[in-house]
């Protein structure tokens, strides 16, 4: 089991704050973005005397609404096709759980965020990885490298659209190319749409969902944490029209006996919030991505392409090892009494020696604190002992 390459380094954050170090964390998709009023409300005032277990696939007051929001974007669903989990990971690993044997294997674009490698450990499944790269901005590889990766123990294609950790969003004509795979080999298609808020680009949303002819192949992992800024909640989904996966995954729902109580509520509230909200926290988005990426762009052997969704980059530095660097950055470095916290992205690859000079960087911070970051940032590369040129 891999440590996390978002929270691995999180005792030398520790230790670097309690030396008075202030560290500017872009490791962690940790939004400063308040929470809605609405949801706090509802937090505030829970009027119950028992807090209770809730049904095992979730309160159907909450699923009956969820119903709602997705057919705004064009997703179809019932209430007993949604099952509410802890968070988007519980949606993920039971999907695993309920569809993966010991050994079957699960094509996933490299890189590609790290806990899905940690759940595939969990029940014995083997991922295997097809190669994008950032020359081209992380764009889906041709069908035959698709193909070139099936085998008899092959048994789904895994995707994050928008992408979590290089932001790149599938286009059409990309998402139809997995279809045609996934109904040419009768696979599954996880697909996780936590960021379907965050896409800056005049190009439409393309849900696994509107995909003609693989309606049943179809598991798509949800989640409140980022568009309503409600990480702690833990209250994620996993909506499917397969029966026989919504049974087996009710199966180990009825084993942890309930999704949160509180999170649902929060939830359930925060579902209601005005079109104000959302659209300014996608223009707040916008505008540190833009930042984000010039500030990036202009620190001398820098590259980061432009994401067109979600709230991540990726970005190659002039340095020996990325993760050393992060490592001193933290335990050797200050910079006006700050520093920096990244995630180093050799932990997104499947292969060892991949991403060695790049990271991870989430713009979940306002502009004036990523613009004081980005000043750490470059002074650190200047002062590293180990960078490189060219």
């Amino acid at each position: 089991m891999p440590y996390s390459p978002i929270r691995k380094l999180a005792p030398y954050a520790d230790e670097a704050k309690r030396n008075g170090v202030h560290v500017y964390h872009l490791n962690i998709g940790q939004p400063d973005i308040k929470t809605p009023e609405c949801a706090l409300e509802a937090l505030k005032n829970i009027d119950r005397e028992i807090l209770e277990y809730s049904p095992s696939d979730g309160y159907l007051s909450l699923r009956t609404k969820m119903v709602n929001y997705y057919a705004g974007y064009g997703i179809y669903l019932s209430p007993d096709e949604i099952i509410i989990t802890a968070g988007g990971s519980e949606a993920v690993l039971f999907a695993f759980l309920a569809c993966l044997s010991p050994g079957d294997e699960v094509i996933v674009t490299d890189p590609f965020y790290a806990n899905y490698m940690a759940f595939a450990i969990s029940v014995g499944a083997v991922i295997k990885s097809v190669k994008t790269n950032i020359e081209d901005g992380f764009r889906l590889p041709s069908v035959e490298q698709f193909e070139a990766q099936i085998t008899p123990r092959t048994k789904a294609i895994l995707i994050c659209n928008p992408n979590n950790p290089t932001g790149y969003l599938y286009t059409r004509r990309e998402m139809q190319q997995l279809r045609d795979i996934v109904k040419k080999h009768d696979l599954f298609l996880f697909s996780d749409e936590v960021y379907r808020e965050f896409i800056y680009t005049g190009m439409p949303y393309i849900s696994a969902f509107h995909l003609e002819g693989i309606e049943e192949n179809v598991v798509l992992f949800d989640s409140v944490s980022k568009r309503y800024s409600e990480c702690g909640t833990r209250i994620g989904c996993l909506c499917t029209k397969n029966r026989q996966v919504h049974d087996a995954v009710m199966k180990f729902c009825q084993a942890r006996l309930s999704p949160p109580l509180i999170g649902q509520i929060v939830a359930e509230a925060s579902i209601d919030v005005g079109v104000e909200y959302t659209r300014a926290v996608y223009e707040e988005y916008l505008d540190r991505r833009n930042f984000l990426i010039d500030g990036l762009n202009k620190i001398p052997g820098v590259y980061s392409p432009i994401p067109m969704g979600a709230f991540y980059t990726m970005a190659r530095l002039p340095v020996d090892d990325a993760e050393k660097f992060c490592i001193w950055a933290l335990s050797e470095f200050s910079y006006e009494g700050s520093t920096v916290m990244l995630a180093p992205a050799s932990g997104f690859y499947t292969e060892p020696g991949e991403g060695r000079q790049e990271v991870r960087i989430a713009y979940v911070l306002c502009k004036e604190d990523l613009a004081k970051a980005l000043k750490v940032l470059e002074k650190a590369l200047e002062a590293y002992p180990g960078r490189v040129e060219g």
